[in-house]
């Protein structure tokens, strides 16, 4: 019998009316009668971050997700008391706090409400594990729609879902199954055309309800930890992801390779095997940078060996698969077999590196090399020492890049799939349980792993893998969508997870292309490449348990298929590259779902299939078997089949052809489309002229060329190579301005232009204001025109 009436209330708990407010600078403390405090804290003019703790008592401030180069700021910040509430005031926001419930409303400076609390902030004690469970309710309001959230195997609009986060190894995943590898809480909100973001900075496992069992309700809460989000307004939804993707950080440039093809299998070996798949690539010349070696080149799967039957000699193999433009790339787990002859295992046990459970023994768990224990990854000491066991792989023996698997972490046998609760973790000096650190675990191994690698490839550039993260983990790693299947449905989610995670700040992301479990037919194999050779990371990998999936393994048309977009990709290369220099640097994500790009547009809301790579070309992959084409939304504006040259007009459906070899594919009228030749490799040849497809366009348009040495640091020194076009087409004439930036060379002298949709005959060219003859420009019949790439002005003029 409970005779406390305290504890036998368990039921939700509230702030009331609030008794002291103050201000130090850019932070705001409103405290009520029964110890609740809400802190406020005005980062930028659009962001502001709350944060809510009871009994008086705040948390240590401590945070794995936070860039701590993200911009900060505002032009002016105004508090000011009524009766009823305190009224904050940015030029971008105005908040609104209850004095009786401590509930918040967001408007923008005009009075239009963004986003409001319904029953705000409340709290229940958690009695099995101490501390509270934290929650938050907003009012969802009319039209309302819900994106991001990272990996998520659903529609891109959330609307009437209900997800959690708690990163775990699912294999051959389906549609809707929830949660999966990645832990990103963070959604952005659309209505009546204002954007904004909420990013739940909270590493316990996460829940999010956006209006499913209350229409008018979204809600968000924790197991553990602080009511802790950040507040981020538009009203552009561009605005809020790239201000999210400052926030939690972006990577450095990779090297230009690691944006080529890449094959993987569960496993490849032995040695000779390996090289057969090499020499299979260059035969049959389709382009490939990075082949990967799984878990079965390891000695008894003990992490950072080599099995020497089958591979005697690695330093010897990878320099040999280096000298014909392959890079090799291998998998290092967390889980350390437990084996005192093994110097690892060693080293762990010396310095107590090793996860423990609460009551003290070691937390230890079956994975592939049996038992295992698992490096406490939260403490800097384990990172530090981690990062130095690359040395051998990278320095030594010349491995190129690293790929960090089952690091959620996976453990085999338990219904779990991961670590007990109770194991204890350093957490950066911040003492905690699994509870916490869970969601964290794979973020801070590859953190690990990417200061290990940037240090041993040094003066290259680092290239890492995850399969787990939390939200900031881009920082580190790029990573993919984990063991998916070889279906039609799974090839509709890879390209769903891809547009989510890039409105998740999260952009270097692929998919198994082909499925990881089961067998694609040709037809769907084919399907896939095509979509995947758009996605930031291009990588086919799957199973052993199935067959083979290489590109020639479906017969000599789909081998012919494949082939030519592989070399679409390399093509593109110089456009991706920039892509990723605007998603690096500005935090532009590197592909948009429609609303993402035309969030005034409601056809937009709620597709999914459609999306634009880059800023320029639209893409819209074949999602079902036997089609010779399919519907599909184009956006406003004018576009150009990329196939036929046709120009469409947008804002409509359309019935586009795409038999087995084509995908609907269109570029923005306006464009400027960089494009290298085609190569086997990376640095193969010698780029001795830049092509740039021009498609003519009545009115302005701005396109961006970013170059540089394609892998080391010296672009940090100003030695790259920034071409921003302008492009003004007129009835008669079409004038390209060039405005260059950067101290980097590049290796080609010309710009050769073709021209698209020209509507007049050229009969006249200046350059920087001077008449050249059509000859010195090899004006070709297709016009086709070239130009000093030093050009400032670039004149074409007809009637």
């Amino acid at each position: 019998m409970i005779t406390n009436t305290e504890l036998e209330y368990k039921g939700n708990l509230y702030p009331n009316e609030i008794v002291d407010f103050k201000q130090d600078t850019d932070k705001l403390y409103f405290t009520t009668a029964n110890g609740v405090i809400l802190q406020i804290t005005v980062l930028r003019n659009s962001m502001v971050r709350f944060r809510y703790a009871t009994d008086h008592n705040f948390e240590p401030d401590f945070s794995y997700a936070l860039n701590k180069n993200a911009l900060r700021g505002y032009n002016e910040l105004n508090v000011h008391e009524t009766p009823t509430e305190y009224i904050i005031a940015t030029v971008r926001m105005r908040i609104l706090v209850d004095k009786k419930t401590l509930r918040t409303q967001i408007s923008d400076p005009e009075g239009n409400i963004i986003c409001e609390d319904e029953l705000g902030f409340h709290w229940e004690e958690n009695y099995e594990y101490g501390g509270n469970i934290i929650k938050m309710s907003k009012i969802t309001r009319t039209g309302e729609s819900f994106y991001g959230m990272g990996d998520k195997a659903t529609h891109s609009n959330l609307k009437g879902k209900r997800v959690e986060n708690w990163v775990t190894d699912q294999y051959a995943y389906g549609k809707d199954q929830d949660p999966l590898y990645k832990a990103i809480p963070f959604y952005v909100g659309l209505t009546d055309n204002k954007a904004y973001g909420i990013f739940f900075d909270n590493t316990f496992k996460t829940h999010f309800d956006f209006a499913q069992e209350k229409k008018h309700v979204t809600s968000f809460w924790a197991d553990g930890g602080e009511m802790n989000y950040y507040f981020i307004y538009g009203p552009e939804m561009e605005k809020v992801v790239r201000l999210y993707t400052d926030l939690t950080g972006t990577p450095e440039l990779p090297p230009l390779w690691a944006l080529g093809f890449q094959q993987s299998k569960w496993s490849y070996f032995p040695e000779s095997r390996v090289k057969e798949i090499a020499k299979n690539f260059r035969d049959l010349k389709i382009p490939c940078d990075g082949l990967y070696l799984d878990i079965d080149y390891m000695d008894g799967f003990r992490c950072f060996t080599w099995d020497k039957k089958l591979f005697p000699d690695p330093k010897r193999m990878i320099a040999e698969l280096a000298e014909d433009g392959f890079k090799t790339v291998v998998m290092i787990d967390p889980g350390i077999k437990i084996d005192r002859d093994y110097w690892i295992y060693q080293e762990a046990m010396e310095h107590d590196y090793f996860c423990k459970r609460g009551d003290g023994p070691y937390m230890h768990g079956k994975v592939w090399p049996g038992e295992c224990n698992f490096p406490d990854f939260t403490n800097p000491k384990v990172r530090k020492w981690w990062a130095e066991l690359y040395k051998e792989f990278m320095a030594d023996i010349g491995v190129h890049a690293v790929w960090n698997d089952m690091n959620e972490p996976a453990v085999m046998e338990v219904p779990s799939k991961t670590a007990p609760l109770d194991t204890r973790h350093d957490y950066d000096g911040h003492p905690s349980t699994h509870r916490k650190a869970h969601n964290v675990y794979g973020m801070q191994m590859v953190r690990a792993t990417y200061n290990g690698v940037k240090k041993h490839v040094y003066p290259k550039r680092p290239f890492v893998i995850t399969r787990a993260a939390y939200a900031g983990t881009q920082r580190y790693a790029c990573t993919w969508t984990g063991d998916n299947v070889a279906t039609w449905e799974h090839l509709w989610l890879a390209n769903v997870q891809m547009q989510r995670m890039c409105i998740s700040g999260y952009s270097f992301v692929g998919s198994d292309i082909g499925g990881f479990a089961e067998q694609p037919d040709g037809e769907l194999f084919a399907r896939w490449v095509q979509l995947g050779i758009f996605h930031p990371f291009c990588r086919v990998h799957s199973s052993g348990d199935h067959g083979d999936q290489e590109p020639w393994s479906f017969g000599e048309e789909i081998t012919d298929i494949v082939r030519k977009y592989i070399e679409l990709r390399y093509q593109l290369l110089p456009y991706l590259y920039t892509m990723f220099y605007k998603y690096s640097k500005e935090g532009l994500p590197m592909l948009r779902a429609l609303v993402l790009y035309d969030q005034e547009d409601p056809q937009t809301h709620f597709r999914t299939d459609e999306f634009i790579f880059g800023q320029q070309i639209l893409v819209c992959p074949i999602q079902e078997p036997n089609s010779k084409g399919r519907r599909m939304y184009v956006p406003r504006g004018n576009w150009y089949n990329y196939w036929t040259g046709e120009v469409i007009v947008g804002g409509m459906e359309k019935w586009v052809v795409a038999d087995i070899d084509k995908i609907p594919m269109f570029i923005k009228e306006g464009a400027m489309i960089p494009k290298y030749p085609v190569q086997q490799y990376v640095g193969e040849l010698k780029v001795l002229e830049l092509l740039i497809d021009v498609y003519f366009k009545l009115g302005v348009e701005n396109s961006t060329v970013y170059e540089d040495a394609q892998d080391g640091f010296d672009y940090k020194k100003g030695r790259y190579s920034l071409r921003n076009f302008k492009l003004n087409g007129k009835e008669n004439e079409l004038i390209i301005q060039q405005f260059k930036d950067g101290t980097y060379t590049t290796s080609y002298e010309t710009i050769k232009m073709q021209l698209h949709g020209l509507p007049f005959t050229i009969e006249s060219v200046l350059i920087d204001s001077e008449k050249v003859s059509l000859d010195d420009v090899k004006l070709l019949e297709n016009n086709c025109i070239e130009v000093n790439k030093e050009f400032t002005t670039l004149q074409l003029l007809g009637s």
